[in-house]
């Protein structure tokens, strides 16, 4: 998928894009919050199908949507979403990881490794958002975890090694 950016002076930034379906979007994010989608015709792109105009708010509650942070599609073990330098993971805890039954205190996760775990997913969707140091870690959880890619490396190796 390409995206093509571009400043849009006095308004804010334009974003387009073309799925691997083919479909033409245009995303304008306005220096004031409001996002407008635009969805293209295929076959003739400068014919606009459908439109969507979204205040600040609700333009994050679609993007935790779609990035799966109220959902996640059990296809998705591991997924990753890179903003600049830092980086979103959901990771699985294995059943075998040396982390599980430890505590986030525990391991150290923030002051070893320098990630943050945001939320836990639980088996039957529990969430917990924002865990807290006493958040016990149980085998087949998701954890999203946010961090610089280095951060989040060092997680992962101390999700495995419990050390």
């Amino acid at each position: 998928m390409n995206i093509w950016e571009s400043d849009l002076p006095g308004i804010g930034r334009k974003f387009q894009m073309e799925t691997r379906n083919g479909d033409k979007l245009i995303i304008v994010i306005h220096d004031n919050g409001r996002r407008e989608i635009y969805h293209l015709d295929q076959s003739n792109p400068d014919e606009c199908v459908s439109t969507i105009t979204l205040d600040d708010e609700e333009a994050m509650k679609i993007a935790g949507i779609i990035g799966g942070m109220n959902y996640k599609p059990k296809a998705l073990e591991n997924i990753e979403i890179t903003l600049n330098d830092l980086v979103i993971e959901w990771h699985k805890v294995e059943p075998q990881a040396a982390c599980i039954g430890k505590t986030i205190g525990q391991l150290a996760v923030r002051q070893k490794t320098g990630a943050t775990i945001i939320a836990v997913i639980e088996a039957g969707h529990y969430k917990k958002i924002n865990p807290g140091p006493d958040q016990i870690l149980a085998g087949g959880s998701t954890l999203i975890v946010v961090g610089e890619r280095q951060h989040v490396k060092a997680f992962k190796q101390l999700l495995a090694s419990g050390e």
